[in-house]
């Protein structure tokens, strides 16, 4: 995936500054991404507060690992039930 060039609490600031009044138009402008970057933007992370975003990406790194411990774990279950049936 493409690393993006904001960092998340970069990307909140800029979805506050039109609640400040300004217009999509020049924010894009100011910062040099498109409107439906800054549509996707809003619609991903609008109305999260930094300490929202950083439970999220806990949450999220965390149920990453789980899937991946619960993947490994159902992998070898079939392989040791094979080698007791065969003592």
């Amino acid at each position: 995936m493409k690393k993006s060039r904001f960092s998340e609490a970069q990307v909140l600031g800029i979805l506050r500054q039109q609640d400040q009044g300004q217009t999509v138009v020049q924010i894009c402008r100011e910062h040099g991404i498109s409107e439906p970057t800054f549509y996707a933007w809003k619609s991903k992370l609008g109305g999260m507060s930094v300490r929202e975003l950083q439970r999220l990406k806990h949450l999220e790194d965390e149920n990453r690992r789980l899937k991946q411990l619960y993947a490994e774990l159902s992998l070898e279950h079939p392989v040791i039930k094979g080698v007791l049936r065969k003592k």
